[in-house]
């Protein structure tokens, strides 16, 4: 996993820049946000139902595989 760091992150604490004010969007941390959403809205995914890790894999697995397949059906029409 990668954690997206703001260039300019904290160089005022090093007195190389102002401190920033508010809030700083980091980009595409939106991409994850919108992942989330799309396998919580599978059912099986909404709670965490099971047992083991595997199965919890296995599940996402299904649910990014439904997702992929919409795509595609929507594509070819």
């Amino acid at each position: 996993m990668e954690v997206p760091h703001h260039p300019d992150r904290q160089l005022w604490r090093y007195g190389l820049g102002e401190k920033p004010r508010g809030l700083r969007v980091l980009a595409r941390t939106w991409v994850v946000e919108r992942t989330f959403s799309w396998l919580g809205q599978a059912r099986r995914l909404a709670k965490d139902y099971e047992r083991l890790p595997e199965t919890a894999v296995a599940m996402t697995h299904a649910a990014m595989s439904r997702i992929m397949l919409r795509r595609l059906a929507r594509a070819a029409c």
